[in-house]
């Protein structure tokens, strides 16, 4: 096992980025992955793309050893939505889910609603913005056929109890959308049914990555409506054979052999330390971000509670003071994420001691401004 500082040592993002809820910097055992592949691409040697085919399989198992899904439940997907794409199309029934969530999950389900019209969506009354357990409960009837959450919302930060949703739910399908949270919360992934990710931000593998990992329950349930020739173990030729079971039948296509090496990559880098140790710094980081905003008085409107965040802070300043806030924050070359009102943090692991010193001053002469 590496430790945290092994981690942490294969990053070089430029200090005072604070901006992994919307991309993360790739690190170096990503770019050597690529450049690897790459050149073996380039030069085609006699036997060497034999490589290029066995990164199905190591992603499959690189992803199985973070989430605890068997490989065989993994499909390699390029991205969160395509994923959460083949979940709302396969289900029949209603679904619940709140009409606050990504786009990438409610279009989803509108356009598996409109297309099929076998998936009724039913928008859920939040705590507040929260997808919590006794929300749900309040909702649930026998109507109801599966239940759609982030495992951390992209506006709140709000980290799901997932596991309490599944006690609540009881046999119900669990769908999860983790992209907000893979890599750096120690989720109890098997408690859901559905566990979709892009791999571009927390796992910090680069676009055109991510997975969808299904139980043996929802391979049964869901209809693989977009399954292509690449969803059996044989080549076919001159006849289209039948969908088989399995988290196979959700793909459609190669996909790139390099963007499966690169996502590989990333996660037995986590895998090497440990999403517990990266998560358990993460929420250190995130925490000396609220302690920061409280000392110059920026309101925080995500949650404090350690069990309820990961690594967003959301600050959330006086309407005429937003602009005050956001033109310090760039004079200072702190990137966030600026939208609706608020302004979103987010510190990795490998997020600098540097960094936290220009989020300080970007504050500084915040509360100089508005104080005048």
């Amino acid at each position: 096992m590496n430790t945290i500082d092994d981690f942490v040592s294969g990053f070089d993002e430029e200090p005072g980025y604070l901006n992994f809820a919307a991309v993360g910097p790739v690190g170096q055992v990503v770019v050597e992955e690529e450049q690897a592949q790459i050149e073996l691409l380039r030069r085609a040697r006699f036997g060497s793309l034999d490589s290029l085919d066995q990164q199905d399989e190591r992603v499959r198992e690189a992803v199985s050893a973070v989430t605890g899904f068997r490989a065989d439940q993994v499909s390699f997907q390029p991205n969160t939505s395509t994923g959460l794409m083949h979940a709302m199309f396969g289900i029949t029934g209603g679904v619940i889910l709140s009409q606050a969530e990504f786009p990438s999950m409610t279009y989803a389900a509108v356009r598996a609603a409109e297309s099929l019209g076998v998936l009724n969506p039913l928008w859920l009354e939040t705590d507040y913005g929260k997808v919590t357990p006794a929300s749900i409960r309040e909702q649930l009837d026998s109507a109801v056929t599966a239940v759609a959450v982030s495992l951390v919302d992209f506006r709140t930060g709000y980290l799901a109890d997932i596991d309490g949703i599944r006690q609540v739910i009881g046999d119900r399908l669990l769908i999860v959308d983790a992209i907000q949270g893979f890599g750096v919360v120690d989720a109890p992934y098997q408690v859901a049914d559905v566990v979709v990710s892009g791999g571009q931000k927390w796992a910090r593998a680069g676009w055109d990555t991510g997975f969808m990992a299904l139980s043996d329950r929802a391979a049964d349930m869901l209809t693989p409506v977009a399954s292509g020739w690449m969803a059996g173990d044989e080549f076919p030729l001159d006849e289209v054979l039948p969908i088989q079971r399995g988290a196979a039948a959700f793909r459609i296509s190669n996909p790139s052999p390099i963007a499966q090496a690169r996502f590989a990559a990333a996660l037995e880098d986590i895998a090497s330390v440990g999403v517990s140790e990266i998560g358990a710094s993460v929420v250190q980081k995130a925490g000396r971000m609220i302690d920061l905003a409280d000392e110059f008085g920026i309101p925080v409107t995500s949650s404090r509670a350690e069990n309820e965040r990961a690594g967003i802070v959301v600050l959330e300043p006086a309407p005429d003071q937003l602009t005050v806030l956001t033109a310090s924050l760039f004079n200072h070359g702190v990137s966030v994420t600026t939208r609706e009102g608020s302004v979103r943090l987010s510190a990795h692991a490998t997020t600098t001691d540097e960094t936290f010193d220009m989020l300080k001053a970007s504050f500084m002469s915040y509360a100089s401004a508005i104080n005048v």
